[in-house]
């Protein structure tokens, strides 16, 4: 069962993305606090939307997700940023139904495009997207500042 995210989950959410973050070998990384997740999904200007992923009514997975823009189309998109499951759980058909839920979102919404990224390492996760009829974007490399990079950019006058 797929459902919206509720302040009640972001204690399993936190944890799922530590786990993620270990999964992905940067789990060094990953230093958002409880609190922060909270303010992001449920406070007064929410940042980002979860949907949790529940077996047997226990939470299993998570995808949370952002709006973004494609000046090309016009339209808003959906950006989904974390889609985990838990070891146990994969296989069990919870990563296809939180991404045909966000699919589901923007057809009802007119959003254009659902969106992105894989670490080019993790074939089952390339290999599960593909299946879905999902292409990567190859002409396209992600650039990102973070940290002193990003400090020292932005203090400059």
């Amino acid at each position: 069962m797929i459902r919206t995210a509720t302040p009640a989950d972001v204690p399993v959410i936190h944890a799922m993305i530590r786990e993620l973050a270990e999964y992905e070998k940067a789990a060094h990384e990953a230093r958002a606090a409880e609190e922060q997740l909270r303010e992001a999904l449920f406070g007064e200007r929410p940042a980002v939307f979860g949907l949790v992923a529940e077996e047997a009514g226990e939470p299993v997975g998570f995808a949370l997700w952002f709006l973004n823009f494609s000046t090309w189309r016009g339209v808003h998109g959906i950006y989904l940023e974390d889609l985990y499951v838990r070891p146990e759980a994969r296989r069990g058909g919870h990563g296809r139904a939180l991404l045909t839920e966000l699919a589901r979102i923007c057809v009802e919404r007119g959003y254009e495009r659902l969106e992105w990224a894989v670490l080019n390492w993790n074939r089952p996760a390339v290999e599960f997207y593909e299946s879905l009829g999902a292409r990567p974007q190859d002409e396209w490399s992600v650039y990102r500042l973070t940290d002193e990079s990003l400090t020292k950019l932005g203090s400059r006058d």
